[in-house]
């Protein structure tokens, strides 16, 4: 007998933002699908919330520049399942350093791949398995959409792709009660390439002079999981970065 409680597919969610929004989602009365592309292992915090708060959960690896990836992932969720996910988060994403003078077409391909085809085609396997209306898909952005500059150049463009299929899919599905929207983060969580003082210098320099924590994050996550009345949006979660237009990646500044 199938579990009442629904079921959620988080991409990229056994690290970093994605694990955020991965225990949200738990604590919240969803089931765990967790994807990793080269392992499954969960970090330690996580781990331990899922534990505490009784999570039934699962890990899935997958390569996302794999062009079948998608479909073999969507078909291993259902059988452990028994059945397709209610919610869909496509949080995984290549991030690599190039301009237009470095950019290549590997990066461009690979990027490509991940941050925009397979979403696509996990949302095409979504739809193919669901059942009935209520299921909902978000899309993990970056704010620097609103105002791009010429950092990581193949990952914006990815990025931007994510953004247009979030309007196309969002029409297409929408007469048959599938849910498609955005979250757009700000910096949110500090690589090596950050110090400590350059973090608190970007914070004074948002509009509300901040960074948006990763449960910033996971509550817009969750309310457009919920919201039935709510498509084709993306919402910035980013301190008002959206609103200034800044020279280059936070890491140069």
């Amino acid at each position: 007998m199938q579990s009442e409680a629904p079921l959620a597919l988080v991409t990229g969610s056994h690290r970093r933002l994605g694990a955020h929004i991965a225990l949200a989602l738990g604590r919240a009365g969803y089931r765990l699908a967790l994807h990793g592309s080269h392992d499954c292992e969960l970090e330690g915090w996580l781990a331990e919330g899922l534990e505490a708060e009784k999570v039934e959960w699962a890990g899935f690896v997958a390569d996302f520049e794999q062009p079948e990836a998608a479909a073999i992932l969507m078909a291993e969720v259902k059988e452990r399942f028994g059945q397709a996910p209610d919610l869909l988060i496509n949080s995984a994403a290549l991030f690599g350093q190039d301009r237009l003078d470095t950019v290549t077409s590997y990066d461009l391909m690979r990027h490509y791949a991940v941050n925009c085809a397979t979403p696509v085609l996990l949302t095409q396997a979504f739809v193919a398995a669901a059942d009935g209306a209520g299921r909902s898909v978000v899309n993990i952005l970056d704010q620097r959409l609103a105002n791009p500059h010429g950092d990581q150049l193949a990952y914006t463009l990815s990025k931007q792709a994510l953004a247009g299929f979030t309007q196309i899919a969002a029409r297409e599905l929408a007469g048959q009660g599938i849910r498609v929207n955005a979250v757009a983060p700000g910096l949110t969580i500090a690589t090596d390439d950050y110090d400590a003082a350059q973090m608190d210098r970007l914070a004074d320099n948002m509009p509300l002079q901040m960074l948006p924590r990763p449960s910033d994050i996971a509550d817009a996550v969750l309310y457009l999981a919920k919201a039935e009345a709510v498509t084709g949006q993306t919402i910035a979660v980013d301190a008002g970065a959206h609103m200034e237009s800044f020279p280059r990646d936070f890491m140069h500044l």
